[in-house]
């Protein structure tokens, strides 16, 4: 049985929100990103995207 175009793209959105959580965890820990990177998949420019993403956060707070 194939899966249907709309079934992967929401499996794999649903996949990137686990990253970028897991991701963020591992920023509030002080784990460098140079090792956060390469252990999720993604790139530096994407996780120092959440990091700046999660200082706005954690300033508005």
């Amino acid at each position: 049985m194939q899966e249907s175009t709309v079934y992967r793209s929401s499996s794999r959105d649903a996949e990137k929100k686990k990253t970028r959580a897991v991701v963020i965890n591992l920023l509030r820990r002080g784990v460098a990103i140079n090792i956060i990177a390469p252990s999720t998949g993604l790139s530096i420019e994407e996780v120092q995207q959440l990091q700046q993403q999660l200082n706005v956060f954690t300033k508005l707070a």
